[in-house]
């Protein structure tokens, strides 16, 4: 069995990996069954998935270094040896998938604008963030998950998690409208799956619904000619490019504030799949910070984007209720495949942008209402003054993904709308809590 070498020999407890044991008889599952972390199903059953996992996170990990300017391949990659270390950190207790960040895309292109930041310096600014990551998750693990919670409570994971599937929205939205009949076969396919399918079928609604789209896209001849003609240039096998970091001070103010917004996505999804799948993933916060912030840094010091856990993976988690980190394994290493392998990776790159759209729309709604089911389990009042203010606006500045600018330097909604949830909401909460206080006196 994969990793079972990792255990140590009698251990048990927190300390040792977690090894998979088979869901019943691995074939079949009742119709609200949860498959937990530690849980695997039959291994074709595992395979098919994790091929899920790797269709969900191939749109954004492959759209991510054409807006960075960096090689695909690497980043398929790094993004699968990251996913595979972060499995690791956590015990293989915390299941996820690494793919490339969309944070990162404005702040390097603002670095490149402004600063005449290279590539590899701008690569020195990835690998940075990855290791002050590292250093909050450190600094949870010494000083106890309290660290963070006082910081990013229920209230706040749930806001971000909200936004962070509303403010993908548009994207889906738009995706759909460029092929509205593939997108609207996908996303029927998966939605009725889902809901009448009392078996497997309804589990695997994503994979079965992109490949309806994707098969009546080949058959009306709506494959972009472009991505065909990719395929049928590219070579079966290649290696990743790799590219050296230099790290440098002018790039620094664009990109330090993706700490907190990493910070915020790695907590945030993890108190999502908390959420659904009934578990308390508390105890591993710190480890999933320093397993993201490993892969992050592994990212910036070889060439590839810089990854984070992706909205789209948890999401898929959310429709088929299986949480195996085997499937999310598989993913992982069908990535590092593809990236030796650039034909292989450029067929995938030919399903249409409709068609991910359309699974997309279901998978990034779950996320959304993921974080609204994280203030309902915390009985988050929402009557009270500084959560509807400050959770509010923040929250519609990320989803109208409102751009401000600090002097030459441009920050999205998402980013400075988890900035301000994390940095602020505190401070008017202990403003507000001491006015009552006060007040009663």
């Amino acid at each position: 069995m994969p990793w079972q070498g990792l255990a140590r020999p009698g251990g048990s407890g927190e300390d040792d990996v977690a090894l998979w044991t088979v869901h019943g008889n691995g074939r079949r599952l009742v119709r609200d069954a949860v498959v937990a972390s530690g849980e695997r199903l039959s291994w074709p059953l595992t395979i098919g998935f994790g091929l899920q996992h790797l269709l969900a996170m191939f749109g954004t990990t492959t759209l991510v270094p054409l807006l960075t300017g960096f090689p695909l391949t690497t980043t398929l990659l790094l993004s699968g040896v990251g996913t595979l270390l972060f499995l690791l950190l956590t015990r293989n207790r915390v299941p996820s998938y690494l793919g490339a960040s969309v944070a990162f895309v404005v702040p390097l292109g603002a670095a490149a604008d402004q600063a005449s930041a290279s590539p590899a310096a701008l690569l020195g600014g990835i690998m940075s963030v990855g290791l002050v990551v590292m250093a909050v998750g450190v600094a949870v693990k010494a000083l106890g998950v309290r660290l963070l919670e006082s910081a990013m409570p229920p209230v706040v994971t749930g806001a971000i998690v909200l936004m962070i599937g509303l403010s993908l929205a548009p994207q889906s939205v738009s995706s759909f409208g460029q092929q509205p009949v593939p997108a609207a076969l996908t996303l029927g396919t998966v939605v009725l799956l889902t809901v009448i399918s009392r078996g497997m079928a309804g589990r695997a609604a994503v994979l079965i619904g992109v490949l309806v789209g994707w098969t009546y896209a080949a058959l009306a001849g709506d494959l972009v000619q472009e991505r065909l003609d990719e395929l049928a240039a590219a070579p079966w096998v290649g290696f990743p490019q790799l590219i050296a970091p230099q790290v440098h001070i002018s790039v620094m103010p664009f990109v330090l504030p993706l700490v907190v917004v990493l910070v915020a996505e790695h907590v945030g999804h993890l108190k999502a799949v908390a959420a659904m799948s009934g578990r308390n993933l508390d105890p591993y916060v710190g480890d999933a910070l320093i397993g993201g912030g490993l892969a992050t840094t592994l990212a910036g010091s070889a060439g590839g984007s810089a990854p984070s856990s992706n909205a789209a993976n948890i999401g898929v988690m959310a429709a088929t209720r299986v949480y195996s980190t085997a499937a999310c394994m598989v993913a992982a290493l069908a990535a590092i495949v593809l990236s030796f392998s650039p034909k292989l990776g450029a067929l995938i790159n030919t399903v249409p942008l409709g068609v991910l759209g359309g699974a997309t729309l279901v998978l990034f709604g779950l996320i959304a209402l993921v974080g609204a089911r994280i203030w309902l389990d915390a009985k988050v009042d929402l009557a009270d003054p500084v959560n509807l203010v400050v959770l509010g606006t923040a929250v519609i500045a990320g989803v109208g993904d409102l751009t401000l600018r600090l002097g030459e330097l441009r920050v999205t909604g998402m980013v400075w709308g988890s900035v301000g949830i994390v940095l602020v909401y505190p401070i008017l909460r202990s403003l507000a809590d001491a006015r009552s206080a006060a007040a009663e006196h």
